[in-house]
C-alpha cells in the first residue's frame, strides 16, 4: 500500500479515538502544559499566583476553570517574547498579526508545535475528503500571517501537490489552477468570490475545471455565501477556523457532513463561557469559545478568550469522528456595532442581503455620526442585468433589501445600490466596515 495512504489512515483515526482514551489524553496534557506554563512563564506564575492556584490543583479536566483566562491584550504586554515557555535558541519560526490597532501579536513555535500545526491541516484536508492525490493551491498570504504556511505545510504533510501563489495576480492564479488541474483552493471565502468573478471575465467555467473543494478562513462568512460559492464554481465550500494565538488555521474545520466544525481536541481544549459572567456553559448553549493548547511547547495559551461567538454541538456528527464540533463562528463580540441601542454583527448584515436575488456578493457596511448618534449605510453591489435606468426594478430591490435587513436586525437602514465592480476587492482579507465616526472628531 502507498507509504502516504497509510500514513493518512493513521491520522484519520486520530479523530475517531474513544471518548474515554480521548478525555485522559486531554487531562494528561493539560496537567503537562499547565505545569510547563508555571515554570518557565513568568506571566502564568504571576497570575497563578494572583488566583491562589497550583499546576497540582489540576486533577481533573474540570479543574480547567480554576485556572485564569489569557486575553489579547497579554500578548501586546508581553510583547514581543515575553510568554515564550522555551529558550530562544529552541525557536525555529516566529508569526504576527497585523498589528493595525498597535503593536503585532507574536506567536512563536519549536519544531515540535510545527510538527503538530503540520499533523492538524493535514488532518483538516482528509476531513474534506482530500488526499495524496490531489492538488492544493495556497491562496493565502505567505510571510508572517498564519494562513500561508500553515495551509502549504500541512499540504506536503498529506502528500498532495502543493502549488505555494499566495495572494494576488488573480489572472494568473486562474491560469495556473487550469493548467495545474487544482482540485482544491486555500484562500479567503471573500477573495475566491472574486476568483469567480475574474474567471467569468476570462471566459473561464470553473465548473469546468478539475477544483472540487474551497478550504476558505481566515474571515467570517455566511451559509449565503457558501451556498452563492457552491453553486457558481460547482464545489464544496468548507470552513476552517484557526486563529495565530492558539497556532494558526487547524484548531477546527468542517467534515463533508458540512454541519459544524471539529476541533482536533486532541490538541486544542474548547470550552464555552457567557462572556459577562465568564461562567462556563453547557454544550449546546451559546457563548464566546475559550481554547487551551494542549500540545504547543514554546507558547503555551491557558484558557485564551478568542471572543469568538458559537457553541459545543452536543450531538454526534454522522461522519463517525468522536471530536466534538463547533458551530460555525456567527460572528466577534468585538465586531459588534452598537445602532440606536441594538446590537447589530455584519453577518447578520451578509445573511440579509444574500437571501434577496440581484445583488452580488460584495458589500460595505458604512459606520457615520448623524446629529451625535451612531448611524450605518449599507452599500452592496447589484447584477450588471439588474443596474439599469429602469428605476422602479431598483426600487423594488432597494426595497426588498432594506425589509431583508430590518427583519433580520430589527432596524431600518439606508442600501445604497452600487454598480458591478464598484466596490474594491480584496485579496485577503476582506474589509467590510468602513468606519467614518470619527473623521471629524
Amino acid at each position: 500500500m502507498n507509504s502516504k495512504k497509510t500514513a493518512n489512515q493513521e491520522l484519520a483515526r486520530k479523530d475517531c479515538m474513544e471518548i474515554s482514551a480521548l478525555r485522559e489524553l486531554q487531562l494528561s496534557k493539560l496537567q503537562h502544559i499547565v505545569r510547563h506554563a508555571f515554570n518557565n512563564v513568568e506571566f502564568y506564575r504571576r497570575k497563578f499566583n494572583e488566583f491562589s492556584v497550583t499546576p497540582d490543583d489540576i486533577k481533573t479536566l474540570d479543574d480547567i476553570r480554576k485556572l485564569p483566562f489569557t486575553v489579547k491584550t497579554d500578548l501586546r504586554d508581553n510583547y514581543p517574547f515575553g510568554l515564550f515557555a522555551v529558550p530562544q535558541s529552541e525557536i525555529v519560526r516566529v508569526h504576527a498579526s497585523s498589528g493595525t490597532t498597535g503593536k503585532p501579536i507574536v506567536v512563536g513555535y519549536n519544531q515540535h508545535d510545527i510538527d503538530v500545526w503540520k499533523e492538524v491541516i493535514a488532518r483538516s484536508f482528509i476531513s474534506c475528503g482530500l488526499c495524496e492525490e490531489d492538488v492544493i493551491q495556497v491562496s493565502y498570504g505567505y510571510g508572517l500571517f498564519t494562513g500561508g504556511l500553515g495551509a502549504h505545510y500541512g499540504a506536503e504533510a498529506l502528500g498532495a501537490l502543493t502549488v505555494p501563489t499566495s495572494v494576488g495576480n488573480t489572472d494568473r492564479q486562474i491560469m495556473l489552477m487550469k493548467d495545474f488541474g487544482t482540485t482544491a483552493m486555500c484562500c479567503t471565502p471573500s477573495y475566491f468570490t472574486f476568483l469567480i468573478e475574474k474567471a467569468q471575465q476570462m471566459g473561464i467555467d470553473l465548473k469546468e475545471l478539475p477544483i472540487k473543494a474551497g478550504i476558505f478562513g481566515a474571515e467570517p462568512w455566511t451559509p449565503a455565501m457558501r451556498e452563492q460559492i457552491e453553486k457558481a464554481a460547482g464545489i464544496k465550500a468548507f470552513d476552517i477556523y484557526g486563529l495565530s494565538e492558539i497556532i494558526g488555521p487547524g484548531v477546527a474545520i468542517e467534515c463533508e457532513c458540512q454541519n459544524g466544525l471539529h476541533v482536533f481536541e486532541d490538541h486544542f481544549y474548547p470550552e464555552i463561557i457567557d462572556p459577562d459572567t465568564l461562567e462556563v456553559l453547557p454544550d449546546g448553549e451559546w457563548g464566546e469559545l475559550v481554547l487551551t493548547t494542549l500540545s504547543k511547547e514554546a507558547m503555551p495559551m491557558l484558557r485564551y478568550r478568542t471572543r469568538d461567538l458559537t457553541r459545543i454541538i452536543p450531538e454526534k456528527c454522522a461522519c463517525g469522528r468522536t471530536i466534538r464540533r463547533i458551530d460555525r463562528i456567527s460572528s466577534r463580540s468585538d465586531d459588534m456595532m452598537i445602532i440606536k441601542g441594538v446590537n447589530v454583527f455584519p453577518s447578520q448584515i451578509e445573511a440579509a442581503l444574500l437571501a434577496v436575488d440581484g445583488t452580488l456578493p460584495h458589500y460595505n457596511i458604512i459606520l457615520f455620526k448623524d446629529k451625535g448618534m451612531d448611524n450605518i449605510e449599507v452599500a452592496v453591489e447589484v447584477r450588471p442585468e439588474l443596474f439599469s435606468d429602469k428605476v422602479r426594478a431598483m426600487e423594488d430591490l432597494q426595497k426588498k433589501l432594506t425589509h431583508s435587513i430590518e427583519s433580520v436586525t430589527g432596524l431600518h437602514i439606508k442600501v445604497k445600490l452600487v454598480a458591478p465592480n464598484t466596490i474594491i476587492r480584496s485579496e485577503g482579507k476582506a474589509k467590510r466596515v468602513i468606519d467614518h465616526r470619527f473623521l471629524n472628531s
